[in-house]
């Protein structure tokens, strides 16, 4: 029997680890004083330790540690608390001094998990083997000249940390929910603000295959740099079938270096893969270890926020919502503070979670916003939804009219500017009655067919009252009337 005959009948499993590379959001870089923000022109956040010009000296930036040692404790990692730098050598054009500082032997987080919810709600437990601290390198830039590369150094000297996994995932969807929770935790503990497009969270993907059964892992090709969690998702399922095709044609893996081709949902051969021992690590001489105190530990660790999963579920529990519900509000970062502000001055929390969720996201969505640049202050917001709830404005008229006159009138309280632009309900039953009546004359026919037992058409009755009405009655008040009349 040939080997491709024998091969094509072997079902195949993925194996899979992501190194997730995060920017971490400090002002400077992680050696100088360099500023770390993006944006600026070529060159211009650059210093002599950015250009690694003789005799200049790195010196540690504080606040990079202990953004790694947040988001360690979120990973359930051990800190080690007495960890050190060491030199990784390689020659890019976009890397000045030659090498990168980098940390080899001794990572500042090490042995944590993370525990991912996948689509069908089940949660899948996936190791976190370390987090180590890192220098971010330059970019080389190919299209500004046809003849030249450009180099910018802007990004030298960023801190990173790389996220390792544990070779625990098994296919795209774990992978993908790892990447969302992992963006998610970032931003939740203003570690980074995870931005894929502007590189702030990038990942590589070591991807192998063996025979569904076997605990021997397979060859590894790895992936780089993977700019966005679709992409990582379909980088892995090409990869996969690639080297199952490769296999049942009785073809070899070679551990290789692998570039994903967005356009085309490929992958093909950058180099082969380099071996720890090629990169020469040992630990740099110009950076004393680092040394974690235990009070200095306990600190961060008291000072640590509930995280989504711990946020979600006491939703749940105070205020009687869905998971999934809990969930959007925890998750993103801006919407939970935007909630909790709004919530001092609500009287119905579970109002101001339907109106977060349903139509202010609508709004916000068809502007292309989000609720961190959302005009309306939380606090007036609460109190526009306390007026619907009390039945003195109607919800469409909350959201036509009041809540675009709030970015007028900022400094109006909220009420007297509703009444100011006589938006307020009319309790007024005898021009209700007028509206009724001449609504029902003019719909004879449908009449009819709701006393025949059609009585989808009160819909209909309900839209009219309230167009003559001009928005200023409440609907349920409407509805009650409108049957009591076709009694």
């Amino acid at each position: 029997m040939s080997t491709k005959t024998a091969t094509e009948n072997v079902t195949f499993e993925l194996v899979s680890g992501l190194e997730i590379h995060v920017q971490l959001n400090t002002q400077s870089k992680i050696f100088s004083s360099d500023s770390a923000a993006f944006g600026a022109g070529p060159n211009e956040h650059i210093s002599a330790v950015s250009l690694a010009l003789p005799g200049a000296l790195p010196k540690l930036n504080k606040e990079v540690v202990a953004k790694a040692i947040r988001i360690g404790l979120a990973l359930n990692c051990e800190i080690n608390q007495h960890n050190f730098f060491d030199r990784k050598n390689y020659f890019y054009a976009d890397l000045p001094k030659g090498y990168q500082i980098t940390q080899d032997n001794s990572p500042i987080c090490k042995n944590g998990y993370l525990n991912v919810t996948l689509a069908n709600g089940e949660e899948k437990r996936i190791g976190i083997n370390r987090i180590h601290l890192e220098e971010d390198a330059g970019k080389s830039l190919h299209d500004q000249d046809p003849k030249y590369s450009y180099v910018d150094l802007n990004r030298a000297g960023v801190p990173l940390i790389e996220i390792v996994t544990e070779p625990d995932i098994r296919n795209a969807e774990e992978a993908s929910a790892l990447l969302t929770e992992i963006r998610q935790l970032v931003r939740h503990l203003n570690v980074s603000d995870g931005n894929m497009e502007e590189g702030s969270l990038r990942c590589d993907a070591n991807i192998s295959i063996r025979e569904k059964g076997t605990t021997a892992f397979g060859t590894r090709c790895e992936v780089k740099n993977l700019n966005s969690i679709r992409n990582v998702r379909r980088a892995m399922e090409f990869e996969f079938n690639r080297q199952v095709e490769v296999i049942n044609e009785g073809g070899k893996i070679i551990q290789s270096t692998l570039n994903f081709d967005a356009d085309k949902g490929t992958t093909s051969p950058m180099r082969t893969k380099e071996e720890a021992n090629d990169y020469r690590y040992f630990p740099d001489p110009d950076l004393q270890p680092i040394a974690i105190s235990d009070e200095w530990l306990a600190a961060i660790r008291s000072a640590m926020p509930a995280l989504p999963k711990e946020l979600a579920k006491q939703l749940v529990a105070e205020l009687g919502i869905t998971n999934a519900e809990a969930n959007l509000l925890a998750e993103d970062t801006d919407l939970y503070v935007y909630f909790t502000a709004a919530k001092t001055n609500i009287k119905n929390p579970k109002s101001l979670v339907n109106w977060l969720l349903g139509p202010i996201r609508a709004l916000l969505n068809e502007q292309n916003s989000s609720i961190a640049v959302y005009q309306v202050k939380p606090a007036q917001l609460g109190a526009v939804i306390n007026l619907v709830d009390d039945k003195k404005i109607s919800q469409a008229i909350a959201l036509q009219k009041l809540l675009p006159a709030l970015l007028t009138y900022v400094d109006v309280e909220v009420e007297a500017l509703a009444l100011q632009l006589n938006l307020l309900i009319v309790e007024d039953n005898e021009a209700l009655d007028g509206f009724i009546e001449e609504v029902l004359a003019k719909y004879q026919a449908q009449v009819q067919a709701y006393r025949s037992g059609k009585k989808g058409v009160l819909g209909l009755f309900v839209g009219e009252v309230m167009k003559l009405a001009k928005g200023k009655a409440d609907a349920k008040k409407i509805s009650d009337l409108l049957i009591e009349k076709l009694k």
